[in-house]
């Protein structure tokens, strides 16, 4: 049963075009962290980390309270200088893009820039090496989400950009699950590339953060899955008041290997909800990395996501979550079952 409101569109109708201009312009923070503070940040007093670590960013950032003078002969205590990068260490949930754009906030920078990963190596894509290091040259702070090398292209060319960025007096934050000494370990031959990956470590203070997933601490770890009546329910609701998009799941991973992934944030324009029809379980790595990127948008842009099929939580295949990408797939699972959830 598909409702026939005015409101329903289909994301596999969707052929997006993004210029260079328009990807450097949207390299901010996603909406949900636009008012992301130093002070919003609510450290988990289990880990003691992620307040320590929230202190030494906002050292980083260079927004904190004057460092306190001894008396008139004594000397403060000089602090080691810090590295021109941070990167963020820890599991998915902890709050790392939420400190992230703190830094990108409090920073008082004339030019920086938010991104994930993937949108600077695709930024290169669409205009150039040459022509990308020319526009991002002289920017203060350079802010990315999510960094993972997963190819030795990507590995080179991000090696090489930030090179010449902190050569030219960039500061870098980054965040990720993966130790820069690790980054490729399980997904390519990292041992090949092991010079330029240590080269590009030295550029970062590798600051740890433990604790939970917060998305997981309100609902029961499971994503929510709907049967026909209650799907079609809630996509007419949706549609009546907005916008909702209906595909078969099938149609939708299809369509992303159509789409680069640069550009799936312009899928989901507009959106008050995602639907998906028949979820079925991912076997092929490329399908399921390109669906990994689609949900980050989504999450992103914190969308609920409305589905029928196999729940969302089991969409990767068990040995997927045993490889390479196991803290990729994860992350995902977790904020599909937090859209799922929103949803309700």
């Amino acid at each position: 049963m598909i409702p026939t409101s005015t409101g329903i569109v289909h994301v596999t109708g969707r052929t997006p075009v993004v210029t260079g201009t328009e990807m450097l312009a949207s390299l901010v923070p996603p909406p949900q962290f636009d008012g992301a503070t130093f002070d919003s940040y609510r450290a988990d007093p289990a880990y003691p980390s992620q307040e320590e670590a929230k202190e030494k960013l906002i050292r980083f950032a260079g927004v904190g309270a004057p460092v306190k003078r001894g008396g008139m002969f004594r000397r403060a205590p000089k602090e080691a200088p810090m590295k021109p990068g941070v990167y963020l260490d820890g599991g998915f949930g902890v709050g790392k893009t939420h400190l992230l754009a703190s830094i990108y906030h409090a920073m008082p920078a004339r030019r920086k820039y938010f991104g994930s990963f993937i949108e600077y190596t695709a930024l290169v894509g669409a205009l150039g090496y040459k022509n990308t290091v020319d526009l991002l040259r002289g920017a203060d702070l350079l802010c990315i989400d999510e960094f993972e090398l997963d190819d030795p292209g990507d590995t080179m060319v991000m090696t090489r950009l930030l090179g010449e960025l902190v050569a030219s007096g960039t500061k870098l934050a980054a965040t990720s699950n993966t130790p820069p000494n690790a980054l490729g370990e399980g997904r390519f031959a990292a041992q090949d590339f092991l010079r330029e990956i240590h080269a590009m470590s030295d550029s970062f203070e590798t600051i740890r953060i433990d604790g939970v997933d917060y998305r997981q601490r309100a609902i029961d770890g499971t994503a929510v899955v709907m049967d026909e009546h209650t799907y079609a329910q809630t996509l007419d609701a949706a549609a009546s008041e907005g916008a909702a998009s209906d595909d078969s799941f099938s149609d939708l991973v299809r369509h992303l290997a159509q789409v680069h992934p640069s550009r799936y944030i312009r899928l989901i324009d507009g959106l008050d909800l995602v639907c998906m029809r028949d979820v079925r379980t991912l076997t092929d790595q490329s399908e399921a990395l390109r669906f990994v990127a689609f949900v980050d948008r989504v999450y992103d842009a914190q969308i609920p996501i409305a589905a029928t099929g196999v729940p969302l939580d089991q969409v990767f295949a068990d040995e997927m979550l045993q490889g390479g990408y196991r803290k990729k797939y994860l992350r995902a699972i977790s904020r599909l079952n937090a859209l799922t959830h929103a949803a309700v």
